[in-house]
């Protein structure tokens, strides 16, 4: 594959529901119909196979790095990270790359 890779990985904060946790899915699935800089996207839960591994992660992939920059300044995605990523969130990972 070429283009530009973005992962996130997130461990939300104690109390953190089930149904914020959808909230968050729902609203980032709906990122592609909104940002066509997105080629493939992904989220999910984590398995719980392996102890100590984070609760969510996204995989977002772009045709190159300036797509990748209109995404992550894009205010459709901010708005989501804001409203509903943030106030749940204990901590977070990312990393983007050329794969």
């Amino acid at each position: 594959m070429s283009g530009f890779r973005h992962v996130v990985m997130f461990r939300w904060a104690e109390g953190t529901t089930t149904g914020q946790q959808d909230e968050v899915a729902a609203k980032l699935r709906e990122l592609p119909g909104v940002i066509p800089e997105i080629r493939e996207y992904g989220v999910g839960v984590n398995a719980g196979v392996n102890p100590g591994a984070y609760d969510f992660v996204v995989v977002a992939d772009f045709a190159d790095r300036d797509a990748y920059l209109v995404y992550r300044d894009h205010p459709v995605h901010r708005a989501v990270v804001d409203e509903y990523i943030t106030p749940i969130t204990a901590e977070r990972a990312s990393i983007q790359y050329e794969p």
